[in-house]
């Protein structure tokens, strides 16, 4: 579907008038042209609010060496907002009946070196950053493997440990590992690469046609490049260059801004999963053993969180190599806001800037 044909289908009436919409986009786009280099990594960034795109632009270069410059359509890759992907996989099988969030991790890995943690650890706990499982992996030691090294070279190192950093399901610790061991687990139900089944699965019925995920160097072409400053000067940091890139189940998806809405859009539809279960997967999930001073906020993989006047946000930061990301939904309102940048600028003052445009042109509402 070309470009012209998604912005057909979603061009229907928006809630504000095209004064407040063409008001909102011009501050935003500002502060976004103000964050980054015209001539340098830039990012690119997509506004929709129910069906109708408010703004979707890109700024700077995809590739310094080229100078191709970056466009709504330009693939960046996602970070930890893959893990979203991830985490709809499992839900899928679970859906058919072929895994349970509440298997035991000695179901798919008998080579875990403690059997007794194997078994008190589930899948639900690897979903909700709640294993208490170690990232054990030797990064820094053994730079040049990590650099190559896939999902179950990334995996290994945790079934090999012999305590748990916490009980399973009473705290909350980010684990990149813990999607790389799920992604492993999609592999095993369903017998393909877990890359081709999130292509098969989710992609390709959500109309993200040029979606793609990392499998080894892939893709090598196509695609932004991540860059970061040293010495005052930019310098690519992705594949070859920032160790772990190449395990993919924790920050594998490549995607553009209008790709991402569609997958927005998939989600409200329910397209690839029955609505239920989608609606489920943005519920904090808490375990009756929590003993975390910080209550649960996490729920199948996403986020949730508030906006300052208290509406319900679904979202999910990605930060890998020179890439950072965040995918923030306020479903209420019916508002995806995405930006992807190339280089490690600052996702989270894009977020402050977002609500508190929203607020002052008055599209969050009856929280």
């Amino acid at each position: 579907m070309k470009r012209m044909a998604l912005l057909l289908l979603l061009a229907a009436a928006s809630c504000s008038s095209p004064d407040t919409r063409q008001d909102f986009s011009a501050e935003l786009d500002e502060f976004i042209a103000g964050q980054v280099e015209p001539n340098g990594p830039g990012g690119a960034v997509l506004v929709m609010k129910d069906t109708s795109v408010v703004l979707a632009k890109g700024y700077g270069l995809a590739d310094l060496a080229s100078g191709e410059k970056i466009t709504p359509q330009t693939l960046f890759n996602l970070g930890s907002i893959s893990k979203t992907f991830v985490a709809y996989g499992i839900l899928i099988l679970q859906a058919e009946g072929k895994l349970s969030v509440n298997d035991s991790l000695e179901k798919y890995f008998p080579e875990f070196k403690n059997k007794e943690i194997a078994r008190r650890v589930r899948i639900k706990h690897l979903l909700t950053h709640t294993s208490g499982l170690p990232d054990n992996r030797q990064v820094n030691r053994d730079t040049v493997f990590y650099l190559t090294a896939n999902d179950a070279q990334n995996w290994h190192p945790v079934t090999q440990t012999d305590t748990l950093v916490f009980e399973p399901g009473t705290q909350y610790e980010y684990s990149n590992p813990a999607f790389n061991g799920l992604a492993l687990i999609i592999e095993q139900v369903s017998g393909m690469k877990w890359q081709a089944f999130i292509a098969q699965r989710i992609f390709q019925p959500s109309g993200m046609i040029s979606s793609t995920i990392t499998d080894g160097a892939h893709p090598t072409s196509g695609v932004a490049h991540g860059y970061t400053r040293i010495g005052g000067k930019w310098r690519e940091d992705d594949f070859g260059e920032e160790p772990t890139f190449c395990a993919a189940g924790n920050g594998g998806v490549w995607s553009s801004v209008e790709e991402l809405a569609r997958y927005e859009l998939a989600l409200r539809k329910a397209t690839f999963l029955d609505g239920a279960t989608i609606d489920s997967s943005a519920i904090v999930k808490k375990f009756p053993q929590w003993t975390s001073p910080e209550p649960p906020f996490i729920g199948w993989s996403w986020f949730i969180d508030r906006t300052p006047d208290g509406h319900k946000v679904i979202c999910h930061t990605g930060h890998q190599g020179g890439f950072a990301a965040y995918y923030i939904s306020v479903p209420s309102q019916g508002i995806l806001a995405v930006v992807l940048y190339n280089a490690p600028y600052d996702v989270y003052a894009f977020r402050e800037r977002l609500f508190m445009l929203l607020a002052s042109h008055g599209w969050l509402e009856g929280a």
